[in-house]
């Protein structure tokens, strides 16, 4: 027989007051995967966190984990009985306790809990930490305290909120690959909230974009950068020149003249140029524009320039060559192109 999935949401909504926090959230996670609930600040998603774990109650809709209901129906199981596991943003360690008691609260005691203990500490690779406090660790390694102790209990779920955000962006990045490797080693189901796009991108199996309570769309990060069904999304996930352009079926005219459409479309519309997908050289191929400033960043360049109509745009490229302000270049698009119908105002 097939697995039930790890959680099925249906139709959750939730209102505090005159606000609609969440509205008709729908969504399932197979057993073992990620999921990255990606939106700005106010979009609902840590509602919906907070909601699985059983920290607020849905107004409508229904929750199952691991195939069994715990919101809806009448039903509504406490958060303790969920089986779910949550790292809070800011750890929410216990400063009088020490590593190992921190990572056991809430096991039962004997031999099996010290041996699980010190299984957590050697998957998060604090194996000899044991004895210390929270105040004498670093924030990675508070982290990493605060995983394993959502992950003694042996959760069928594990909850993320904003986990990285107080960590020092340097640390961030090494931070969040460590936590990916213990995921995938502890076999555990994950929904992580956050902001950060990179977070959700590198992190997660997929991803659920989420703005003013709604979810607007699902998939796997390639499928969202590479077809985002709307220009909010495609802004949201990743950087994107916006144009205006008139869309002929499979062409459309913009300032860089003719351009391919990956889909036939007619009439005004606003088109999205990855900065990726815009090519410069100082040849005679292409639209003439005038380079305003340019950044090195090593593996490349960020160039931006301005087309003679006052269209600004940028470009990525590579780190060979000197993009100098105020020379003059040649704009190409490479591929077909996403437009969105034009919006109003």
């Amino acid at each position: 027989m097939t697995e039930p999935a790890a959680i099925v949401c249906h139709n959750l909504s939730k209102s505090f007051g005159p606000v609609r926090a969440v509205e008709s959230v729908s969504f399932r996670l197979e057993r073992g995967h990620f999921l990255a609930l990606l939106g700005p600040s106010g979009c609902g998603k840590t509602t919906v966190l907070r909601m699985i774990a059983g920290l607020e109650t849905p107004d409508t809709g229904t929750i199952e984990l691991a195939g069994r209901v715990v919101d809806g129906g009448g039903v509504s199981v406490p958060p303790h009985h969920r089986r779910v596991g949550l790292v809070f943003q800011d750890y929410a360690l216990f400063p009088h306790l020490t590593v190992a008691e921190n990572i056991a609260y809430g096991l039962g005691r004997g031999a099996e809990r010290r041996e699980r203990v010190a299984a957590l500490l050697d998957l998060v690779g604090l194996a000899g930490y044991d004895t210390r406090y929270p105040r004498e660790l670093s924030g990675g390694q508070q982290q990493r305290v605060a995983l394993a102790r959502a992950l003694a209990p042996q959760p069928d779920l594990l909850l993320l909120d904003e986990p990285f955000s107080n960590l020092d962006v340097a640390l961030r990045t090494q931070v969040r690959e460590d936590v990916r490797q213990i995921i995938l080693e502890a076999g555990v189901s994950a929904i992580l909230v956050t902001h950060d796009q990179d977070e959700a991108m590198s992190l997660a199996d997929c991803i659920a974009v989420m703005f003013a309570g709604r979810i607007h769309q699902i998939g796997t990060a390639r499928a969202l950068y590479e077809a985002p069904v709307s220009r909010q999304v495609a802004q949201f996930l990743g950087e994107a020149n916006v144009l205006p352009g008139e869309a002929r079926s499979r062409t459309v005219l913009t300032a860089l003249g003719d351009l391919p459409l990956h889909d036939p479309q007619r009439g005004p519309v606003d088109v999205l140029l990855r900065p990726e997908a815009i090519e410069l050289s100082a040849e005679d191929a292409g639209t003439p524009a005038r380079v305003q400033r340019a950044v090195y960043h090593g593996s490349h360049q960020a160039v931006w320039v301005t087309l003679a109509d006052g269209t600004a745009l940028k470009a990525l490229a590579g780190p060979e060559g000197e993009w100098v302000p105020g020379a003059v270049v040649r704009v190409q698009v490479r591929g077909p192109v996403l437009a969105f119908p034009r919006a109003e105002g």
